[in-house]
């Protein structure tokens, strides 16, 4: 079996920034699975493992704007006191919803008089990432999968939710 859409990948990875710092690791614990072909990854990688077999091993750099994208300074806004939840500090993560209802999330750059200066950019946004790679595992998705468009390998939050409506 190859990496092709469809079909779930388990992978070992490290993630490293252009200076080389850590910036996440599976290696020590579960591999990450991932549905190929539904974006779950960054573009970049996914490209680099398509076609390719469980043991293939490499390590590639993919740059910003085929990992998380390149920063926009237009994403960096101030939000209003009223508008965020008490006890904020800088560097927190927040999580709110956009205008459609869609999930976002933001990072406390700053705090201020009137609230604080939150960043939607992803904290990857804006950096070349290296990642060093090693397919564990490959399978057919199941239909559920297929449908859900991720991995169920981990759990499923559909499938949490899903339990609860049954209680």
């Amino acid at each position: 079996m190859k990496v092709t859409n469809g079909v779930v990948v388990s992978l070992q990875y490290t993630l490293t920034d252009g200076s080389g710092e850590v910036l996440e690791s599976s290696v020590g614990g579960e591999p990450l699975a991932y549905l190929h072909g539904e974006g779950e990854i960054v573009p970049g990688l996914e490209k680099t493992l398509e076609g390719q077999e469980i043991g293939f091993k490499t390590k590639v750099t993919v740059p910003a704007a085929e990992a998380y994208g390149e920063r926009d300074e237009d994403a960096v806004i101030e939000a209003p006191k009223d508008e965020l939840p008490e006890g904020l500090e800088v560097g927190e993560e927040v999580f709110g919803e956009d205008p459609d209802g869609e999930p976002i999330s933001f990072t406390v750059l700053k705090l201020t008089e009137n609230g604080a200066i939150l960043d939607m950019n992803h904290p990857f946004a804006g950096k070349d990432l290296t990642f060093d790679v090693e397919i564990m595992g490959l399978r057919p998705a199941t239909e559920e999968e297929i449908e859900h468009g991720h991995a169920h390998d981990g759990g499923c939050e559909d499938e949490f939710e899903d339990e609860q409506a049954e209680d």
